[in-house]
């Protein structure tokens, strides 16, 4: 059964301040790299293709918004901790906040189906109220 992720990081400075550059640099690479990542079925865009910019649904201007969709866990977590995208993960400290809740979120979904940031905003609540559960996990799920 597909997988769907969420992840969500507060920005320090707006995306078009000096000290995002370099971040902002490597958004296409990384985005390159995820959609030619074996086990990968879809990522959610908005207008710019590159990164989701409709912040409105979670109330906050600074946050980047992460949807996609994956074969299965295996494969996400190839690509996650693999490749440029580890190359940016490890500096994330120089461009976004320290999240105080859980910033990512996990679960499955039926084949051909595409969710939606309201979805993926209930999986994220459910996940922060609630923790590990068949509904909604992260990497290191208990349930």
């Amino acid at each position: 059964m597909p997988l769907a992720q969420l992840n969500i990081a507060e920005m320090i400075e707006p995306m078009d301040s000096e000290r995002m550059k370099d971040f902002v640099a490597s958004l296409d690479i990384v985005n390159q790299e995820a959609e030619a990542s074996p086990g990968f079925i879809w990522r959610y865009k908005d207008d710019d293709e590159v990164v989701v910019m409709d912040r409105s649904i979670f109330d906050n201007d600074m946050l980047i918004i992460n949807l996609s969709v994956w074969k299965d866990e295996k494969s996400l977590k190839d690509f996650v901790y693999s490749g440029n995208h580890l190359k940016v993960y490890k500096r994330k400290k120089e461009w976004f906040h320290k999240m105080k809740q859980a910033y990512m979120v996990l679960w499955n979904v039926e084949d051909g189906h595409t969710p939606d940031l309201f979805e993926a905003k209930q999986k994220l609540d459910h996940y922060r109220s609630h923790g590990p559960t068949k509904e909604a996990f992260g990497f290191n799920r208990t349930t």
